[in-house]
């Protein structure tokens, strides 16, 4: 008599990893943000991306999300002008329907100096486009994702769990952003808002690079490289990936949460 167990059957479907809708990429041209929008076309949904000077670099990537058989539409938008950002809003929900994923990625350049050395109007402004920005974000997209659902991730930095000198522009603006978004995975929950941050260390891509071109030398870079657990630099695709699946469903249970993905520097 045989008493095994057959374990053949119908073939067991992972749920979609997105709901129908697009994800908004805030600052979807960059290094990071591009690739950003790309792990999303390929994890299967639609995409609208801002940028705020280079159109070329947004046609690229509407290019590469076509290339994975999704539709991609570029955006310019300055996120401290909260008029345009309301517009922007109403406008990709009046073509798309939904929007089920809002990611900020946006950075600019800043110079690295000593909180000692700090000017008043730099602070100002840095705050305001950063900190500032991300509030008129939130407030224009939250109706909107309280009405189906959806997600919340912020790029945060690893600077709000190691400190790294001359770094306050960057640190003190994303410390503000990781408080809104406790605040909206705390208060939000019930609406089916999820609200989470990927702190990154030093990536191999966008500011990293762009600080090769200021005055940081590879030395710079090594010393950076040596002070990580796995001696070596993030890549924008490891940023993607983890991106992707805090947006995703596949993280419908996490919020208000921090994963740093700094390669171990933070240790």
């Amino acid at each position: 008599m045989d008493n095994s167990v057959s374990r053949e059957g119908p073939p067991v479907h992972r749920r979609d990893q997105f709901p129908a809708g697009v994800a908004v990429v805030i600052g979807g041209s960059g290094g990071i943000g591009s690739a950003i929008c790309l792990a999303l076309a390929e994890a299967g949904t639609d995409v609208v991306l801002t940028y705020r000077t280079s159109r070329a670099a947004a046609d690229a990537v509407v290019a590469g999300v076509g290339a994975h058989g999704r539709q991609a539409h570029s955006y310019a938008l300055s996120v401290e002008q909260a008029a345009d950002v309301d517009q922007f809003f109403a406008q990709v929900v009046g073509v798309h329907g939904r929007i089920h994923s809002v990611i900020n990625a946006s950075g600019a350049h800043i110079p690295m100096v000593f909180i000692g050395d700090l000017t008043r109007e730099k602070w100002l402004a840095v705050m305001n486009s950063d900190a500032n920005g991300f509030f008129n974000v939130m407030h224009a997209s939250l109706p909107h994702l309280r009405a189906l659902g959806g997600s919340y991730v912020q790029i945060g930095t690893v600077g709000m769990h190691r400190w790294p000198a001359r770094d306050v522009l960057s640190v003190a603006p994303k410390a503000a952003i990781d408080a809104l978004i406790t605040g909206i995975a705390r208060e939000e929950g019930r609406s089916g808002v999820r609200a989470n941050t990927v702190a990154l260390g030093l990536i191999n891509a966008g500011l990293a690079l762009r600080l090769k071109g200021s005055g940081y030398d590879d030395k710079y870079f090594e010393a950076a490289v040596k002070n990580t657990a796995l001696k070596r630099l993030g890549t924008a695709a490891e940023v993607a990936d983890a991106v992707v699946f805090l947006a995703s469903e596949r993280a419908a249970y996490v919020t208000g949460q921090t994963l740093v993905l700094d390669g171990g520097f933070s240790l």
